[in-house]
């Protein structure tokens, strides 16, 4: 018989099935009931280097269990509040389907996913995948608004075509940006060596794409930066994880020194889910072959739970 405690089973994190942060798993994408609904996009077929970002569903999800302490939330006490309170329901749908080396197929699996999760009026949460998965997930957009992006990555990822093909993880920004309903880029973090040549930087800042780099971020600060977001935007925000420094998130495929610490990423998104109405996020490219630490895809589910704590309590939940 299975132990009880007052409130349901211990459920520690290594014990049970790996869903993101331990919460309850959704097959039935027609009946999603929640506030925020978690997908996979296991692809990574559009990667220009090394590959392995298909493997980053699997390990983020399996880190997120290390966070899945406390029934009640997590009490934070420079802010003097508990963020993600139970009442902020949280659903895993599991992953898209991926169909090998058929990137179309896989990308309209990928749009169905999110189109099923905004059909439902929850927050979509798409844990990548190399970068290209946000393609079709943008596409999943049509017809609920404008929005503004918010890029934290490396790289511009604003080619439009190389070697003939216009869907890799070098070009998802671009695509995005092509669409009417997206009103303009933020994109920070551009550093070093990017995938995106001075070509594609000129059309960048033509088609509307704010462009600042780490060490800009640093002169701006947080509050800075979140100011330059057009006030009344609804924000889709994607974070590639080589946004961040590869001293603390080497598992990636493309990693580039130089870039954010852990703090510079989590207030500035703490200050964009005060001042902004968020509608989407994606945080892609963690390849956890390349990070026997397991740090990477820690960081990566710290992120995206932080993140949807400072949401929600921006919201009022509590």
């Amino acid at each position: 018989m299975a132990n009880t405690y007052d409130s349901g089973r211990l459920n520690l994190p290594f014990v049970g099935i790996s869903t993101f942060g331990k919460r309850p798993y959704v097959e039935d994408w027609s009946k999603i009931n929640a506030d925020v609904a978690v997908m996979g996009a296991p692809y990574d077929f559009g990667t220009q280097f090394r590959a392995g970002a298909r493997f980053g569903p699997r390990a983020v999800r399996e880190a997120s269990t290390l966070f899945s302490f406390g029934h009640a939330g997590a009490y934070d006490h420079e802010d003097d509040c508990t963020y993600l309170p139970q009442s902020v329901r949280i659903v895993d749908i599991g992953d898209a389907d991926i169909v090998h080396t058929d990137t179309a197929r896989s990308h309209a699996n990928i749009r169905a996913g999110v189109e099923a999760i905004l059909a439902a009026g929850a927050l979509p949460v798409v844990i990548g995948g190399d970068h290209s998965v946000n393609i079709p997930i943008i596409q999943a957009f049509e017809g609920h608004g404008d929005i503004h992006i918010l890029q934290i990555d490396a790289h511009l990822d604003f080619v439009d075509e190389r070697h003939g093909v216009k869907v890799g993880h070098g070009s998802p920004m671009r695509r995005a940006a092509e669409k009417s309903y997206v009103k303009g880029i933020t994109a920070v973090g551009i550093r070093n060596v990017s995938s995106t040549a001075k070509d594609g930087y000129d059309a960048a800042r033509k088609m509307g794409d704010d462009i600042l780099s780490v060490r800009q971020v640093r002169a701006l600060g947080a509050e800075g930066v979140a100011a330059r977001i057009p006030k009344g935007a609804r924000v889709y925000v994607t974070i590639d994880i080589d946004g961040f420094c590869p001293s603390i998130a080497p598992g990636t495929g493309t990693p580039s020194h130089g870039g954010f610490l852990y703090y510079e990423v989590l207030e500035l998104l703490q200050q964009v889910a005060r001042n902004h109405e968020v509608v989407g996020i994606d945080l892609v490219e963690v390849a956890p072959d390349y990070d026997p630490s397991q740090s990477t895809q820690i960081l990566a589910a710290q992120v995206l739970l932080n993140f949807l704590g400072f949401i929600f309590h921006a919201k009022g939940f509590s």
